[in-house]
């Protein structure tokens, strides 16, 4: 069956502002040796084989080599504790990859599914700034970068970025995630938001 998702996305990575991986479509490698990254996702409205998944979030967090394309990635689920059972399952499919749709194009690069935690998810989409805090796992917040005197923030184009073929530029203003055994905390470094329109 056909399923949707709408809503928005942002993400931190360890990577010095601007990260190399998604400016280069993965083809370039990341600023450090290891990419640790957590990318959050809000559901406004959407619907996986009939199930309703609205108004749920995800946290996905990873740990990468430093050429992201070289595949060995290893990644893990944080899932909103407001999901029952069967909206889990459908949403862990989907960004898992097993539903096709843009994260199926990440599915060949996972080396490792560390699991699924589910916690309280606060997800904050506040103009130029972003917020998630994933129960005791993770506090992030980024801001977009807005040029003095402009009307838009910074954008890249035309990437291959599994979130949106344009992402927005921004940078971390609080960052702290530790689960499945990987910590990381990339205040100042490297953040992108987005729209988020999937289908599949």
């Amino acid at each position: 069956m056909a399923w949707h998702l709408d809503g928005t996305y942002f993400e931190n990575c360890n990577c010095e502002v601007l990260c190399p991986c998604g400016a280069s479509s993965f083809l370039l490698p990341a600023t450090n040796d290891r990419c640790t990254f957590l990318m959050a996702f809000h559901v406004d409205s959407g619907e996986v084989d009939g199930v309703d998944v609205s108004d749920l979030s995800v946290g996905i967090l990873g740990d990468t080599p430093g050429k992201m394309a070289d595949g060995g990635w290893r990644v893990g689920v944080l899932m909103d504790e407001q999901a029952s059972e069967e909206q889990a399952e459908a949403l862990v499919a989907v960004f898992g990859g097993q539903k096709g749709g843009p994260m199926g194009m990440l599915a060949p690069l996972i080396g490792e599914m560390m699991g699924v935690e589910r916690a309280s998810i606060d997800y904050a989409d506040e103009g130029s700034r972003h917020s998630v805090k994933i129960g005791d796992f993770v506090d992030i917040e980024v801001e977009d970068f807005v040029p003095e005197g402009a009307t838009e923030p910074t954008r890249l184009t035309g990437t291959i970025h599994p979130a949106n073929s344009t992402l927005t530029a921004a940078r971390a203003t609080r960052s702290r995630a530790s689960a499945f055994g990987l910590d990381f905390a990339a205040e100042g470094k490297n953040g992108h938001s987005a729209p988020l329109h999937w289908s599949g």
